[in-house]
């Protein structure tokens, strides 16, 4: 069925996509890209044993997306602090912790859009600009986290932070400039959606 992934014999998933939706995907691929960055050293020749000891920074980022992505591992919207001294310590547990993680998470999320951006480019087309995706069971897992991610960008971008947002996402009149990302947002969620049915056993 076109616009839902299904599963492949033996593993893995496939979908078909027409021109539009494979642009749609790799644009925002490619803007997620542009977002996270090119990471540390991204100039200079890659050294595995110089990555180790790279600390990344220890600040959330200011761009509400970027938060999206890479939250404080500390922090509990649901449970405030008991005093100021818990607050601190929070604080610094959250900046020690993405000081030592981050560079290597935005390392994988810039690989999985790369992936979903390479697999994009190599499809053949299947007539009127189309083609059918066919994924392996460990593109699949790729692509999942892709689309998670591009959810969440989008998401926050439309300032969603529960389930009673996306509900009032729906009732967005056509004219309203956000309609568009509504849109993207509802579409990747679908396909997220039977991309996980496809790798469930």
């Amino acid at each position: 069925m076109p616009g839902t992934f299904e599963p492949l014999p033996g593993g893995g998933a496939a979908v078909a996509l027409d021109a539009v939706e494979i642009s749609i995907i790799r644009s925002l691929a490619v803007q997620l890209l542009e977002l996270i960055g090119p990471g540390p050293g991204a100039d200079a020749p890659a050294d595995p044993l110089a990555e180790l000891f790279t600390e990344g920074p220890s600040e959330p980022p200011a761009d509400p997306v970027l938060r999206r992505l890479f939250p404080d591992a500390y922090s509990d919207p649901e449970q405030a602090p008991a005093s100021p001294a818990e607050a601190e310590e929070r604080r610094a547990h959250s900046a020690e912790f993405r000081r030592y993680t981050e560079n290597d998470l935005r390392a994988g999320k810039r690989e999985t859009a790369l992936g979903v951006i390479r697999s994009l480019d190599a499809l053949a087309p299947a007539g009127e600009g189309g083609a059918v995706l066919k994924l392996t069971p460990q593109e699949s897992r790729q692509w999942l986290g892709a689309l998670n991610d591009l959810r969440l960008a989008i998401g926050a971008r439309l300032e969603i932070t529960d389930e009673d947002d996306t509900d009032l996402l729906y009732r967005l009149p056509d004219e309203d400039p956000r309609k568009p990302m509504v849109v993207a947002y509802l579409w990747l969620g679908g396909l997220q959606e039977t991309l996980v049915s496809t790798l469930m056993p």
